[in-house]
């Protein structure tokens, strides 16, 4: 995939995931989430450290583990949505910076071209837009140019991540499971189930 379509996908997913948090009722923020033991606000909160980092790291240039808890802990303040906003278009404008895709980054596990970063933030921000739409009540559908991405992204390296604890262990789909219910499987969500729903603090077989 050449830059400019890797910066759509960026923008469509970044703005899924704004559409979202802006569906966030007030009374919403607590409220359970498929990602183990993770509220709304705490999902929000993760997504939004997310972006945070990504001027640090494909602007200035800085690695994790230079400051490696630079954004730990609640970075929304009192505007939840006001606070993800101004961070997702940080990131998007790090992104589409001139050159900036040319760039390697320091992550936590080592070096990586800017261009896998940004798909990675990519895949992160869609799976977790359907965490937050089951959490919140919200249109569920993900669009099918980002599942076709998020899948072939993350393909390569899924088991890996349900080894590292990343994530639950992959579910196998129903026989008739359509591209999205594949992908929600292969990251170890069960789409059909809402059992996570039911126990303290959003406990559902994913975490991230």
């Amino acid at each position: 995939m050449d830059t400019h379509a890797l910066l759509d996908r960026h923008s469509d997913a970044l703005a899924l995931f704004t559409d979202r948090v802006h569906a966030v009722r007030a009374d919403q923020w607590d409220d359970a989430t498929p990602c183990a033991e993770w509220t709304v606000r705490d999902l929000v909160n993760h997504l939004t450290a997310e972006q945070l980092w990504v001027p640090a790291l494909v602007v200035e240039g800085r690695g994790t583990a230079e400051a490696p808890d630079a954004f730990d802990g609640d970075v929304l303040g009192a505007h939840p949505a006001v606070t993800w906003d101004r961070a997702a278009s940080a990131a998007k404008a790090a992104f589409n910076g001139p050159g900036a895709l040319a760039r390697t980054v320091v992550l936590s596990y080592g070096e990586r071209p800017a261009t896998a970063y940004c798909a990675q933030m990519v895949a992160d921000a869609t799976v977790h837009t359907w965490d937050l739409s089951r959490a919140i009540g919200a249109d569920e559908t993900l669009p099918d140019e980002l599942v076709a991405f998020t899948a072939r992204e993350v393909a390569p390296y899924a088991t890996g991540l349900a080894r590292s604890g990343l994530f639950a262990p992959a579910v196998k789909p129903p026989p008739d499971a359509d591209a999205q219910t594949k992908l929600l499987c292969l990251l170890g969500r069960e789409p059909w189930s809402r059992e996570w729903a039911d126990r303290s603090g959003g406990a559902g077989g994913t975490s991230v």
